[in-house]
């Protein structure tokens, strides 16, 4: 007997979460279903994370979770309960398989590409701040291990399933440091699995690539923003994302959810497509060692699809919810004639993936202090700023939303109250203390400092970006 933890979620959740554990006791899988609360009505109880307290304890006890899609209300300091549960638990890995089902649903003809999104870090880490009247900041957080073990999981995964193939998209051109470790990474990997071809994409043409010519794609790897977008991209491409599974794994828990969202539109009117929620059911199957019954209910939707079996979205048989899922389940037992048949073997619950972290010699060579400044210029500030350096530290640069604006601004070069004033260290033992002493020198000149960010060289480079425009 398994015992998994359920969700109901919001808005189609329901409809759709009771046709899939129907599908699923019909295929004589056993199970527990401990129902757990998220979503709105968390939220209305007051728990800002959309999660209610016991629901951790059954997690963490079940370490498997079938979750149906959720709501979250805007602003009012509300954090997403899936970001939080996947961090929660390390759901370090999210894959999506999307595949054609033409000529049967129309889309793509040939597509069957698996994108896997590292799912903890990036833009996702939430850290946001508003700075200044006219700014606001979101913080990119990516780590050598979380890059290490996304990586690694992916050209794991390719030979486990027999791909050849790993896309992984960056915006590395631009944002050098956090995207360009996620690539060097991939790199490295890659040389310790010659069998399977890796090669990168910046992103934005990946994306066009993708959508327009999916059969170069096997396998995609992108970090969370990316692979956020990118996986709808190509569900949408293969003619809907309510047909889109989802499964998060991490070393000890594992989540399983549509990647659609929970459409309160059409919510009871008993026409949503159960497909994703009951596909990502079939890879919680696989999780679970239950291959067998994984394989039967695949090949069940499968021969639906080509019986001419589905909801609106998918079908002129306009099937209701119900009707659909009764379709599924008297072909249970058969294997679809187009399509290849589905079978199941190999499960992704053994990710436990060590890390040896590298020993570096950290060195402090600057600091770039932000100040918030409406009623003066780079100029101005300049000569307030030169005015406190001493023989230990200098003024380098003084930039606006990124973009350098002394020494030699470019009159055209438009400008917010937002500056970041980089000073360099000209000592070896520069410390904490002189970034100290430098705050407080800056303070006496009655300029409003939001925040500080230290510069360091670790083995002798940067680590830290260069100016725009210097």
């Amino acid at each position: 007997m398994n015992n998994i933890c359920v969700s109901y979620g919001d808005g189609i959740g329901p409809e759709i979460m009771d046709a899939t554990l129907r599908i699923l006791r019909a295929a004589n899988f056993q199970f527990n279903a401990d129902e757990i609360l998220l979503g709105e009505q968390a939220y209305l109880a007051g728990y800002l994370n959309g999660v209610e307290d016991s629901a951790w304890d059954k997690i963490s006890k079940h370490k498997v979770l079938l979750k149906a899609p959720l709501s979250t209300p805007e602003g009012k300091g509300y954090k997403s309960a899936n970001v939080t549960i996947r961090k929660t638990y390390g759901l370090f890995a999210n894959v999506r398989p999307c595949m054609s089902y033409a000529p049967y649903v129309q889309g793509a003809e040939k597509l069957d590409t698996v994108i896997i999104r590292e799912n903890e870090e990036d833009l996702y880490s939430g850290i946001e701040h508003r700075q200044t009247t006219d700014v606001y900041q979101c913080l990119k957080i990516m780590s050598v291990p979380g890059c290490e073990k996304i990586a690694r999981f992916a050209f794991d995964f390719a030979v486990r399933n027999h791909r050849h193939k790993i896309t992984c998209l960056t915006k590395d051109n631009i944002m050098k440091m956090t995207d360009g470790l996620f690539h060097n990474i991939f790199k490295e990997i890659a040389q310790e699995y010659p069998q399977i071809e890796a090669e990168h994409l910046i992103v934005d043409i990946g994306t066009a690539r993708v959508a327009t010519r999916p059969e170069r794609f096997d396998v995609v790897l992108a970090p969370n923003l990316y692979g956020d977008i990118v996986s709808d991209v190509v569900a949408e491409a293969a003619g809907s994302i309510g047909l889109a599974p989802s499964a998060n794994y991490g070393e000890y828990c594992a989540m399983f959810e549509a990647v659609h969202g929970s459409a309160p539109d059409i919510a009871g009117r008993g026409i949503a497509n159960p497909s994703a929620l009951l596909l990502s059911s079939v890879m919680m199957l696989s999780y679970l060692g239950e291959n067998d019954i994984a394989s039967t209910v695949h090949n069940a939707w499968l021969k639906a699809i080509e019986d001419g079996c589905g909801t609106g979205d998918i079908s002129d048989a306009k099937m209701s919810t119900s009707e659909f899922a009764d379709a599924v389940i008297e072909r249970l037992g058969t294997t679809p004639s187009h399509f290849k048949v589905k079978k199941y073997a190999k499960s992704d619950n053994d990710l436990h993936y060590q890390y040896q972290r590298k020993q570096t010699v950290k060195t402090l060579v600057g600091v770039d202090i932000f100040l918030n400044e409406a009623e003066i210029t780079s100029e101005q500030i300049a000569d307030k700023l030169n005015e406190i350096c001493n023989n230990r530290v200098e003024l380098s640069v003084i930039t606006n939303r990124g973009v350098k604006v002394w020494p030699d601004q470019n009159p055209f070069t438009f400008c917010t109250d937002h500056w970041r004033c980089r000073f360099s260290f000209n000592c070896a033992d520069a410390s904490f203390d002189d970034i100290i002493g430098l705050l407080q020198r800056i303070d006496d000149q009655k300029l409003d400092i939001i925040k500080s960010e230290h510069l360091y060289q670790f083995d002798g480079v940067n680590g830290f970006s260069q100016v725009q425009g210097q």
